[in-house]
């Protein structure tokens, strides 16, 4: 019996009958809007020109971009890529032997975890003068409320989902193909980022804690990552054969999660220089 569960099955977006605006598409542009708008408030508050705004903006559209394809490509689906590698560059698939527009199919957070950074590194350097963590401190806040409107999407787009709940409650993914409840995972992670968001904001602006450079990072880096990691239990695997590959219990994303934790734990109890 599921007559307590939720059967989801929205449309993939806004028909304009020449071209669908899809949903996912639509939580990427608020998530940036949103994001520019409070980061201007940020740059103010610490006497940087607004007008490195625009700069930061292609660094981090174009690292993320970058860093979340080739996150899936090498950690999650190497095993396909390695026969069809102009598809990690192309939004095309063979489909029965003939080319088909298929846009990127792939995208892994972990991946821009690891190219952001790097892309703040250069930005911040060149273009601020300011230590690497200075910026990392300030657009960790806005990558949290990022990651709330990127799971909306996932939400939207009926992937990522959990396990089966095995009780009346959860949600029928119905464009899925599903038929019972199952755990609506990218809302627990949803929610939990906009939690961290209100939570980093809140030290941001009331308290001293950007002073101690590397500690709001630190700890979107500590918060962030361990929800991933607990969260994970509930998902569904995502790379059929590849999960549960360490100790039988952990998969991909947890292994991959725990190195980002671990630096986090670093940045926050550093001793400062």
């Amino acid at each position: 019996m599921s007559f307590l569960a939720i059967t989801w099955d929205p449309s993939l977006g806004i028909d304009l009958g020449f071209f669908t605006v899809r949903w996912y598409s639509l939580m990427f542009v608020a998530a940036f809007l949103l994001g520019l708008r409070l980061m201007k408030k940020i740059y103010i508050e610490d006497k940087i020109p607004v007008e490195k705004l625009d700069v930061i903006f292609m660094y981090v559209f174009v690292s993320m971009l970058i860093g979340m394809r080739l996150g899936d490509v090498f950690f999650y689906s190497w095993d396909y890529y390695q026969d069809h590698l102009l598809e990690i560059i192309l939004p095309f698939k063979q489909v029965n032997g003939t080319w088909k527009f298929t846009g990127f199919t792939g995208f892994a957070s972990h991946g821009a975890a690891i190219a952001i950074p790097i892309a703040m590194y250069f930005y911040a350097k060149k273009h601020l003068q300011k230590p690497w963590l200075f910026i990392l401190d300030r657009l960790a806040i806005m990558v949290a409320l990022a990651g709330f409107f990127i799971r909306f999407g996932n939400f939207f787009n009926s992937e990522i989902y959990g396990k089966e709940t095995g009780s009346s409650f959860g949600v029928i993914f119905k464009a899925a193909g599903e038929t019972v409840p199952r755990h609506p995972t990218q809302l627990y992670e949803a929610f939990s980022y906009l939690i961290l968001f209100f939570v980093m904001w809140y030290l941001y602006w009331k308290t001293d804690k950007k002073q101690q450079t590397g500690f709001l990072f630190g700890l979107f880096m500590v918060v962030l990552w361990s929800l991933r990691f607990f969260i994970e239990f509930l998902k569904e695997a995502q790379v059929q054969g590849r999960e549960d590959w360490v100790l039988n219990s952990l998969n991909t994303g947890q292994v991959l999660s725990i190195p980002l934790v671990l630096i986090g734990l670093w940045l926050m109890f550093k001793k400062a220089k």
